[in-house]
């Protein structure tokens, strides 16, 4: 899959209440993708928070061969690749049943820590479409001391 690889979250838009409350806090996340087997991703996760770096995991499987979505093994999460040219962005929905409510988000993944104006524009866009508003997007600060490659 093209898709593997490193790569940073350098965007995010949510209609999660904690993501509301807290994204002034937020920094990039850096993230890990890697293909097992023909179906399975794993995508692992470095993010910074007032405890530390945290790390975490999920496996994803793929769904069908037409579109790239993945369901997380327990279910409970969904990846869709809405739009990606895999050398330098991908645009990722995500939904995620938590307590009985479904969750949002949408993700700007980039190979490195900056995007082009026309890639944000892109993301934008594609939050307007999901009906995001400017209040629930958030362009990422840059980190440098929680790496998803350390232990």
């Amino acid at each position: 899959m093209q898709i593997a690889g490193k790569w940073y979250v350098v965007a995010l838009a949510s209609n999660s209440e904690f993501y509301l409350r807290e994204k002034d806090r937020l920094k990039m996340v850096m993230a890990s993708l890697s293909v097992l087997g023909q179906d399975k991703l794993k995508v692992s996760y470095a993010a910074v928070t007032p405890g530390g770096c945290r790390r975490r995991e999920t496996i994803y499987k793929k769904t069908s061969d037409k579109d790239e979505v993945y369901i997380s093994e327990g279910g409970d999460r969904m990846a869709h690749v809405l739009d990606t040219d895999y050398k330098s962005y991908a645009v990722i929905f995500a939904t995620r049943v938590k307590d009985g409510k479904t969750l949002h988000m949408l993700r700007l993944y980039s190979r490195r820590q900056e995007v082009s104006p026309a890639v944000m524009a892109l993301f934008r866009r594609f939050a307007k479409e999901q009906s995001f508003t400017d209040e629930m997007i958030k362009m990422l600060p840059s980190q440098d001391e929680c790496r998803v490659d350390e232990p």
